[in-house]
């Protein structure tokens, strides 16, 4: 396998007519590493791994690989591969002439492409599997099955959108560990469309997070969730509020949120919701201003003293927990 090559995008920009999909968008993903398009619908980041991989035309802007411009190239010749949503195999081949279907486009013989797909199948799991049709397959081995078909072409970056959507939660958590681990072993550049923020934080070394077409922060994982730069990253993440004080905006975790009494709090409120969530109970509160703050108490202390729904009380924080946000 080939490892990955640095990506970048210069001011890369979709139109659709009027429409503006993606904003000149600046962004360096480095080689080896699993980095995670994060967004709501329309946000554009399934339109920047089109245009990634050569299936959409840039407006405007630079795809660079590797040095190299790559934005008028065919998706062959880019040096990447795209794994599909849907996993589009084809129903009529085998398992193993699906994965090795590139090579026989290619020109590659009969004989060097079975060992080829043998090797790919084997990576994922899914040698014992070679002989049957996709229809015999469970949309978890279909998954897999899809997976080794773009690794195949060898690609320096491997673009996965929304891989996981499809699969039922238990198979999901499983497949994100084959995931990581594929990437880990191969040592090339993944590059994951999803909106689910669970997905991003447990696979992704760098988060980029997409709204209105363009980045709105990008980071290491954990820095993103710490420390989010705007309102909209601080909320789309979840686990943060942002409270509104004299001084500005500011996002503050919901498991650095404690309750006090009415007397002791830096803010005062209401408990309008309790749910309980096994480890923890997720307590709202209705604070000044109308603003509606998440508090997180594990079980066992929540148990102690559980409240009711309209109980007054207070809220209180270590101001190292809060991070100034632009709204």
């Amino acid at each position: 396998m080939t490892t990955g090559q640095d990506l970048e995008l210069v001011s890369l920009t979709k139109r659709y007519g009027e429409a503006l999909a993606v904003d000149s968008v600046d962004h360096h993903f480095r080689k080896g590493q699993y980095a995670c398009l994060l967004g709501p619908s329309g946000c554009g980041k399934s339109t920047t791994l089109r245009m990634i991989a050569g299936h959409e035309d840039p407006s405007e802007g630079s795809i660079v690989l590797g040095g190299a411009d790559v934005s008028w190239l065919p998706p062959a010749r880019r040096g990447t591969a795209m794994m599909f949503q849907s996993y589009a195999l084809f129903p009529h081949l085998s398992v193993s002439d699906n994965v090795s279907f590139s090579l026989k486009m290619k020109g590659v013989d009969a004989p060097e492409r079975r060992k080829k797909a043998g090797e790919m199948l084997e990576l994922v799991h899914m040698d014992q599997y070679a002989d049957r049709l996709p229809d015999q397959l469970s949309g978890g081995q279909q998954q897999r099955v899809a997976l080794a078909r773009a690794l195949i072409t060898n690609p320096q970056v491997l673009l996965l959108d929304e891989p996981l959507s499809a699969l039922d939660p238990f198979l999901r958590i499983r497949m994100r560990t084959e995931l990581k681990r594929l990437q880990q072993e191969l040592g090339i550049t993944f590059i994951h469309v999803t909106h689910s923020q669970d997905e991003a934080l447990a696979l992704a070394d760098e988060i980029v997070v997409m709204n209105n077409a363009v980045i709105e922060q990008a980071g290491p994982a954990r820095e993103v969730f710490n420390a989010p730069k705007t309102e909209f990253v601080a909320r789309f993440l979840g686990g943060h509020n942002v409270i509104a004080l004299p001084h500005g905006h500011f996002a503050i975790r919901s498991d650095k949120v404690a309750l006090t009494s009415t007397a002791e709090g830096r803010l005062g409120g209401q408990v309008i919701g309790i749910e309980y969530q096994g480890a923890y109970v997720l307590l709202t509160i209705r604070a000044a201003g109308d603003q509606e703050i998440a508090a997180i108490v594990p079980e066992e202390k929540y148990f102690e003293n559980p409240m009711q729904q309209g109980v007054d009380v207070g809220l209180s924080w270590d101001d190292s927990a809060l991070h100034p946000v632009s709204v």
